[in-house]
C-alpha cells in the first residue's frame, strides 16, 4: 500500500486527490514494527515499488492504445505485461508480509499459463 501512495503522490495533479493520498501514507508510515529485519523490507519494498510503477505505466500504455484505437502488438504486449507484472507484486506483497510478521497474508489464484517463449513464474 506504501509503494502505490508514494507513486500516487508524484504522480496525481488533482489537488484534493493528492491531500488525501499524503494523508493516507503520513499514516502508514506512522505505524511501529516490532522487531522485522529492516533491510530485508526496504529491499522488498524497493523492488515493489519498481514492479508498481512499471504496472503503472504499462497501464498507462493499454489506456493510450485503446484511446487511439490500437489492439495491435503493442497493445497484446502491454496487455500480456500486466499479468506478469500482477504475479511478480503478488509475491513480493506476500514476502513483505511475511518478512514483516503480519498476520494479513493476501492469497492470490490465477490460471497458471506458459508462455511459448518458456518463461512462466
Amino acid at each position: 500500500k506504501i509503494t502505490i501512495l508514494e507513486i500516487k503522490s508524484e504522480r496525481l495533479k488533482n489537488p484534493s486527490q493528492l491531500a488525501n493520498v499524503t494523508q493516507e501514507l503520513a499514516a502508514l508510515r506512522a505505524v511501529r514494527l516490532g522487531d522485522v529485519d529492516r533491510v530485508t523490507l526496504d529491499k522488498l519494498g524497493a523492488e515493489l515499488r519498481r514492479v508498481n510503477a512499471e504496472l503503472w505505466d504499462v497501464e498507462d500504455g493499454i489506456r493510450e492504445c485503446d484511446a487511439r484505437g490500437d489492439f495491435g502488438q503493442s497493445f497484446i504486449d502491454l496487455a500480456r505485461a500486466v499479468y506478469r507484472l500482477n504475479d511478480e507484486r503478488s509475491r513480493l506483497k506476500k514476502a513483505i508480509n511475511l518478512a514483516s510478521g503480519s498476520r494479513l497474508v493476501e492469497e492470490k489464484s490465477y490460471s497458471f499459463y506458459h508462455s511459448k517463449g518458456g518463461d512462466h513464474p
